[in-house]
């Protein structure tokens, strides 16, 4: 039992877990609940079956950080990057991928691993001895969900999600927006400033009620309902109430003074506030959203000041079960209360296929490293990987951790660089060549 490691969960990052612990030396089980237990969203048995897209998003390594993050599993080994370069698609700079080729690729190939079983049957329990990953993804088992919140006491093992969206900070015209908390209440300048402020005027507020009324809306899947988190509902609900129902939340103007303007008051006010530990990324305060992606962009970039603005993420609405990992694993991803177990995937706090199979990755080598008796220590922060790892485990505020997807804005900045749209080339560069030098350097301490 000792040096064997379980992985509960087949998915991305479970598969990616299994090979990377198997090829250091260890033996792996991977618990599957597929296809005796059967999901909405799942068609096959297959790991690594990809459920809702088959793009793996930009392979571009020097300007954008996913790309970066599948140049950091391939110089790992990552089985998940092997198989989707093996069924990749013609898809201009993004991987695609062959979606039901790969998957069967993977299950074949840890199939066909001398140290990797795959038991197929539920867990509903959390494990008390062994060495555990669980990544069990979005659709975690009600048994598993349950047990999982009753040892963490977590509120946020979701049903049905509604995330704001998320700003890069350096996109805002700061000649429009202002830094100011309402009634300037808290005792330092940092606290007094905490909120971006960005005002509407009464016909801007209308304009913005009408669009936000018109767009496009997601629609649930057979089998969801719209039970929403209590102080997550959507604006667009909200503004079906009545016209003036977001002046009188999350827009109310009131404890602010236009910096810019300080003799007119606004009639409205949309506030950002720090999403990161670095200012980097701001999240648009009581603004989940299930409008389509689309939609989103143009309805924000109504609000003055973020006419140009980039967003690191999107608002959604959907099932998703993760687990407050800020406050609940440590920085080898660890179960503070039950270090035995690990957690990794999208449960964790990721979003996206690469995400999640690049914290199993992470997870995978972590745990057989301490098994084997010669632990790791994380991964370095300026690497794709660290700088995602980091935020999931300390680096998020944890009162209002949502998932994520991999950005630059998790990234620290390098001194020296210009900010804002003109610097990004150098910027993005920059950051792309510190990472590789990082990520081979944790590499060769293991080789």
């Amino acid at each position: 039992m000792t040096q064997t490691l379980h992985i509960i969960g087949g998915g991305m990052a479970g598969s990616e877990a299994a090979w990377q612990a198997a090829n250091m030396g260890l033996n792996v089980v991977i618990h599957e609940m597929r296809p005796k237990v059967e999901t909405f969203a799942h068609r096959t048995g297959n790991l690594a079956e990809m459920v809702c897209s088959n793009s793996f998003r930009s392979d571009d390594s020097e300007q954008n950080a996913v790309g970066l993050l599948h140049w950091e599993m391939r110089a790992a080994n990552g089985l998940i990057m092997q198989m989707a370069d093996k069924h990749r698609l013609p898809a201009g700079g993004a991987l695609a991928v062959d979606r039901d080729p790969f998957a069967q690729s993977v299950t074949d190939t840890l199939l066909a691993h001398p140290r990797i079983q795959v038991a197929y049957g539920e867990i509903t329990e959390l494990p008390s001895e062994g060495h555990w990953i669980i990544a069990t993804g979005p659709l975690t088992s009600a048994g598993l969900g349950g047990a999982i919140q009753a040892e963490t006491g977590a509120d946020a093992l979701a049903f049905f999600d509604a995330i704001a969206p998320i700003v890069y900070a350096d996109s805002i015209n700061m000649d429009i927006a202002w830094l100011q908390s309402r009634y300037d209440k808290g005792d330092t300048e940092e606290e007094q400033k905490a909120y971006l402020n960005c005002p509407m005027t009464k016909d801007q507020y209308e304009a913005f009620i009408d669009a936000l009324l018109a767009a496009d809306k997601a629609e649930f899947h057979e089998g969801e309902t719209a039970g929403y988190f209590d102080g997550c509902l959507p604006i667009e609900v909200m503004a079906e109430r009545g016209r003036e129902t977001l002046r009188h939340g999350p827009m109310k103007p009131v404890g602010l003074t236009n910096a810019h303007d300080p003799d007119n008051k606004p009639y409205a006010v949309v506030q950002l506030r720090r999403d990161n530990a670095l200012g980097t990324l701001l999240n648009i305060v009581g603004f989940q959203t299930k409008m389509k992606y689309g939609a989103q962009t143009e309805v924000f970039k109504m609000i003055p000041g973020l006419e140009e603005a980039s967003f690191a993420r999107l608002g959604g609405i959907h099932r998703n079960t993760f687990i407050n990992s800020p406050t609940l694993l440590d920085d080898q991803m660890r179960l503070k209360s039950r270090p035995n177990i690990r957690f990794a995937g999208q449960i964790t706090g990721v979003e996206g296929y690469v995400e999640s199979a690049a914290m199993g990755l992470l997870a995978g080598r972590l745990a057989a490293a301490e098994i084997l008796g010669t632990p790791l220590p994380t991964a370095p922060l300026n690497s794709a990987m660290g700088a995602l790892v980091h935020h999931i485990t300390g680096g998020a505020e944890a009162k209002t951790f949502q998932p994520m997807n991999v950005n630059f804005g998790l990234f620290q900045p390098v001194d020296g660089l210009k900010g804002g749209r003109r610097g990004r080339k150098d910027r993005y560069k920059a950051y792309t060549d510190r990472a590789k030098e990082a990520w081979q350097n944790w590499l060769s301490t293991q080789s």
